[in-house]
């Protein structure tokens, strides 16, 4: 019988480059070990939808690599397998699990309302990649620079927001793309009518590497340069600006911006494997429901993401959501 000490095992199908930093994961967070039993699904997109139904339907609860589905409607039948089988959903976007994404949500709410925020998640990792990798084969992972790079600039737009959606979605008339028609380079605009708030973002396989954050309110600003990964394993910081002005004649500032580090104990993969192994843990001892937070982050992210395909097929006209 499982019981609290019990660690929760993992299993690892496809053998993607990330799966090396996730079973590094999961041998440092305290209660998960490599084994076979709760699965991290790295495979190329366009497999999701078959395996992902599979595990779900063995009752192992899924640890999905992102984007998590080619649209919301492959999406939503991963969900529902999930949910009918009573295992825990939650794709796998590091940044969320990191204690610094929690203390930079203390500080949007002390900026009040947000008016903008401008996101960018880029790199140029050069021709090899862009010749062989499946991120730009679209018979494995369609979405290109979108689902790959983009799915986390959408994803953070969304934290900002509490996950509320945007009233209308624009792509702009930046995209690039390879022979073969998949996404190298966009970037959108996302709009809430209600709270007159705009969000942009940017993302590329061929720019230099970029993982810009930045939040715009009515008493202040905050932004990093590396929300997705951070510079540091072991700590990451964020810049802070409150009730800045300039001084008579405009001559400098009245306060300079403020660095806030946050330490933390596990790199942010092992702290989400540690989350989710929480998750399991819960589930299967004590019977609780599954976290239904995750699969409607996973969900509106994927909504966004195909309104911005949508708004790029249709010409660059916005699409309501």
């Amino acid at each position: 019988m499982a019981n609290d000490e019990t660690p929760v095992r993992f299993g690892i199908i496809g053998c993607a480059e990330i799966a090396r930093k996730m079973s590094r994961a999961i041998n440092l967070s305290p209660n998960s070990t490599i084994y076979a039993i709760a699965i991290y699904m790295p495979l190329p997109t366009s497999f999701h939808l078959h395996w992902a139904i599979l595990v779900a339907e063995k009752k192992k609860h899924l640890l999905l690599e992102k984007p998590t589905a080619l649209n919301v409607s492959e999406l939503d039948k991963i969900i529902e397998a999930c949910e009918r089988n009573g295992v825990q959903f939650m794709d796998a976007s590091m940044w969320y699990h990191h204690p610094r994404t929690a203390k930079m949500k203390e500080f949007i709410l002390i900026l009040n309302s947000l008016d903008k925020s401008k996101h960018s998640s880029s790199y140029s990792p050069g021709p090899e990649f862009l010749e062989n990798n499946i991120r730009v084969k679209p018979d494995l992972d369609a979405l290109g620079a979108l689902g790959d790079a983009g799915w986390y600039c959408i994803g953070a737009i969304l934290w900002a927001m509490n996950q509320n959606l945007p009233t209308t979605v624009t792509a702009l008339p930046t995209v690039a793309r390879n022979s073969a028609g998949v996404i190298l380079t966009c970037s959108a605009s996302l709009y809430w009518e209600k709270e007159e708030t705009v969000a942009t973002f940017y993302c590329s396989f061929v720019s230099h590497e970029t993982m810009d954050l930045k939040v715009y309110g009515s008493n202040g600003t905050f932004y990093l340069y590396d929300f997705i990964i951070p510079m540091d394993e072991n700590s990451a910081s964020f810049s802070f600006t409150f009730g800045a002005k300039f001084v008579d004649r405009h001559i400098g500032w009245n306060v300079k911006p403020q660095a806030v580090e946050v330490n933390s104990k596990l790199p942010q993969e092992a702290a989400m494997i540690q989350e989710f192994s929480r998750l399991v843990k819960a589930i299967e001892v004590s019977k609780s429901k599954p976290e239904s937070k995750w699969p409607h982050s996973s969900r509106v992210t994927q909504l966004v993401l195909d309104a911005v395909n949508k708004s790029i097929d249709l010409g660059f006209q916005p699409v309501h959501m």
